[in-house]
């Protein structure tokens, strides 16, 4: 039997924990995925600071459904072990908010770079990744993403077969991959279904690549959402607004338009 369980992106609420709260329990919403707060990525805190965030968090009844993290999103020249140590200390910060996923992408190629010349260097960095995580307990999810080497659909299973590894799974964004001229569904998501943890609920237009509300753009939402439950999908639906400049208002009304989209298509599904 599927299950879905809502979550969001906080900060486009605002940058503040406490209102980010409020607003999610007012519409029913009672996890997170952590990305920023007060302004600044959740990565650039103190495990002392997370840990009273996590406090809070646990106090409003609130679960971090996934740290949202930006690693994998540095340019794939810039040196590695650096980032691997920022990633180290991720995983300490799942540990603390009680998350079993981090949301991670494969590193941004210039325009004139061939990703197959990269491929080698994004799994190797990947296994490293992979290592400091094992035995953790927690999950790491490649989103895809644009201008990184996971940006296809095909790179995407690529990466994801290749390395093949339990702690490893897919973040499935519909409005990134309609932003990169691929196909949602069926052609993306049936070749990564298998993959398939947790879902962005973000939908975009092919044409010009503007973010809507789901439901109203080319990133076939609905479709992805009933096929996800006829096949017993148990997971995280996390919205991911983007309405900044495509809609009037403020965080809490734009959020408003994204979580009322999404219950609209849930009562389709």
């Amino acid at each position: 039997m599927s299950v879905f369980i809502l979550s969001a992106f906080g900060d486009e609420i605002s940058p503040d924990l406490s209102e980010q709260t409020r607003v999610l329990k007012a519409h029913g919403i009672h996890s997170l995925e952590l990305r920023g707060m007060g302004g600044q990525s959740i990565l650039q805190y103190s495990l002392k600071e997370v840990k009273q965030a996590a406090d809070f968090l646990s106090a409003e009844g609130i679960a971090v459904s996934a740290v949202g993290s930006p690693i994998g999103k540095i340019p794939i020249t810039d040196q590695f072990a650096p980032h691997l140590d920022r990633f180290k200390y991720t995983l300490e910060i799942a540990h603390v908010l009680h998350t079993q996923y981090i949301r991670m992408f494969s590193f941004y190629l210039a325009s004139d770079q061939d990703p197959v010349e990269y491929r080698d260097e994004v799994l190797n960095r990947w296994r490293h990744f992979i290592e400091a995580a094992q035995g953790s307990g927690l999950t790491l999810l490649h989103e895809n993403e644009k201008g990184i080497y996971g940006e296809t659909a095909k790179r995407c299973l690529d990466l994801l077969d290749t390395l093949s590894s339990k702690i490893v799974g897919a973040t499935f964004d519909p409005a990134n991959f309609v932003q990169c001229g691929v196909e949602t569904y069926p052609h993306a998501y049936q070749l990564l279904r298998k993959h398939i943890r947790y879902m962005h609920i973000k939908d975009a237009l092919a044409l010009g690549g503007s973010v809507v509300p789901a439901g109203q753009g080319d990133g076939h939402v609905l479709e992805i959402l009933r096929d996800l439950k006829a096949s017993g999908f148990t997971g995280y639906l996390s919205i991911e607004p983007h309405l900044q400049d495509s809609l009037p208002g403020g965080g809490p009304e734009k959020f408003a338009i994204a979580a009322n989209a999404l219950k609209n298509l849930l009562a389709q599904v």
